[in-house]
């Protein structure tokens, strides 16, 4: 199938296979033309690679989840396993320290307000 094709039939964009081509996570076969054609498996792969995306993770960090996908082993298993509690060990720490600049801003508006409703009482 085309790129087109398999664009609708994954729901993802043209630009988006291309970028997943270009970062070595799919593959094509090209035309005398130069089209590219790709496999009914790689609506699956797309899936995948969306679901990884979704799940934040960043082109490198799912090109080194691949093996688990295509060569399925309690290694590659336990690989993909490490990697992703990694990754999930480092959204836990940014949505800690978003937590605490969430609670600075709320400390510096609960100054700015008490100190707006000292003015307006002191006039």
């Amino acid at each position: 199938m085309r790129i087109g094709e398999l664009a609708a039939r994954t729901g993802a964009s043209v630009r988006s296979l291309r970028y997943y081509e270009e970062q070595g996570l799919l593959t094509s076969t090209r035309s005398a033309g130069g089209q590219r054609h790709y496999t009914e498996d790689d609506i699956e792969r797309v899936a995948f690679i969306q679901r990884l995306y979704k799940a934040g993770l960043s082109s490198r960090t799912i090109m080194e989840l691949m093996p688990c996908r295509d060569a399925p082993s309690d290694e590659n298993s336990d690989a993909a396993l490490e990697r992703m509690a990694k990754e999930r060990d480092r959204l836990s720490a940014h949505i800690e320290d978003l937590l605490n600049t969430r609670d600075a801003l709320d400390g510096l508006m609960v100054a700015a307000q008490t100190h707006r409703d000292t003015r307006r009482t002191a006039a």
